[in-house]
């Protein structure tokens, strides 16, 4: 591997999985992100055969069940396993790694509350899936909200002048859904279901919110247009509206009496595995500027051998390790603990990210002009890792989210 494992009690096993998902990010999802990057419109990119055919691999190979446990047919991995496959998907393309990853959230957190229907209708068939078939997406911005969704504990959090658009009441035995979530929904013109959080009670704020599985077959379900953004290109992004969705009432996991612990748990997964995400994306760019700082002559010498850039890359490699071992260490106390220390989430992604954009950065400056070309993909690390700042929670706003439990 491209890196020293300071783990000394990996497993015979572990080692060959880290192995094996760096091969088929670096085969598969590297190339593959590359080439749909170039695609103008992010219309193309999901008419793609090549987008559809990399889905479908990383569906056959189940890193689209990585928090699934093997009792509904996931990869049942442990956290720390967890950890190691997401970085190495980041490494190879982030818009794809998190593509995958909410890909099961719809099935994931069924399977923390399970019921009969839920098992048959949702989980085990996504467990089964191997051709991108069933494909979830996290219904959570909305036109007028963002990351203040995203603030549980705080006293924001249950202000009644504040609640989501999207709303939710009980008619008989179904849900009736009404709204729109934003443009920044992950696989939202692509899913076939959504994880939809919305709002059940509106007198308690965003408090008073729920969470809902919604089957995108259903009448009142209508989607967007693809977002076209400057960066993760590969990762399909769009609104979808309800117009009076009738939903089974047994879809709904989670009402206003214990949402706002659910939306703990929510943030902290999430978060988590971003860091872990990113912490593979600023590894990929601090490689890509190491190898060619020894190839490219500057002053009669490569540039490595200018005292200047050795600095610089010892810098982004202290940026990387120290990225690995926050994000690691959160993501293994938080997926192995009930209630999770959010905070440690929150900071896994906010330093993550900001190293993933640092180190970036970094390595477009060592590539000098070349850099910002589309040549070499650090161009292409540096635009992702810019939109992972504001993703699942703007970094500034989230890091007030996390003071609050200091």
């Amino acid at each position: 591997m491209s890196y020293t494992e300071l783990n000394m009690d990996l497993t015979r096993e572990q080692k060959t999985m880290k192995e094996e998902t760096h091969r088929f990010s670096k085969e598969v999802l590297r190339p593959a992100s590359l080439e749909l990057d170039k695609l103008h419109d992010p219309e193309d990119v999901i008419k793609s055969p090549l987008f559809w055919d990399t889905m479908k691999k990383g569906y056959e190979l189940g890193y689209h069940t990585v928090f699934i446990p093997d009792t509904w047919g996931g990869l049942g991995l442990d956290p720390l396993e967890v950890h190691i496959v997401l970085e190495e998907l980041g490494w190879g393309s982030a818009d794809f790694a998190i593509g995958l990853g909410v890909a099961c959230f719809p099935a994931f957190f069924a399977s923390m509350v399970p019921n009969e229907r839920l098992i048959e209708d949702i989980i085990k068939p996504f467990g089964r899936n191997t051709d991108a078939s069933i494909i979830g997406c996290w219904g959570i911005t909305e036109p007028e909200h963002g990351t203040d969704t995203l603030v549980p504990g705080t006293p924001e959090f249950s202000d009644p002048k504040i609640r989501g658009q999207v709303s939710a009441r009980l008619d008989g035995d179904e849900w009736v859904i009404e709204g729109q979530k934003s443009a920044w929904v992950s696989n939202g013109t692509i899913s076939t279901h959504s994880l939809v959080y919305l709002n059940i009670d509106p007198s308690m704020g965003m408090k008073g919110g729920g969470i809902c599985i919604v089957p995108h077959n259903l009448p009142g379900v209508r989607k967007g247009r693809p977002l076209d953004k400057m960066g993760q290109r590969a990762l399909n992004q769009g609104e979808i509206f309800f117009d009076k969705v009738r939903v089974p009432k047994d879809y709904m996991l989670v009402d206003q009496e214990s949402y706002e612990a659910m939306l703990d748990v929510t943030l902290a997964t999430a978060n988590a595995g971003m860091g872990a995400i990113f912490t593979g994306v600023a590894r990929a760019a601090y490689e890509e500027a190491l190898n060619y700082s020894k190839t490219r002559i500057q002053g009669g010498k490569p540039l490595f051998e200018h005292q200047l850039i050795k600095h610089k890359l010892f810098n982004m490699f202290m940026k990387v390790e120290a990225a690995r071992a926050l994000s690691r260490s959160a993501i293994v106390y938080n997926l192995n603990n009930t209630p999770p220390l959010t905070r440690y989430s929150i900071a896994s992604k906010v330093f993550c990210t900001n190293t993933a954009f640092e180190v970036a950065s970094d390595a477009v400056q060592i590539f000098g002009g070349i850099g910002v070309s589309k040549e070499y993909p650090v161009e292409k690390f540096f635009r992702d890792a810019r939109a992972a700042m504001i993703e699942d929670g703007a970094n500034d706003s989230l890091m007030i989210t996390g003071a609050h439990s200091l």
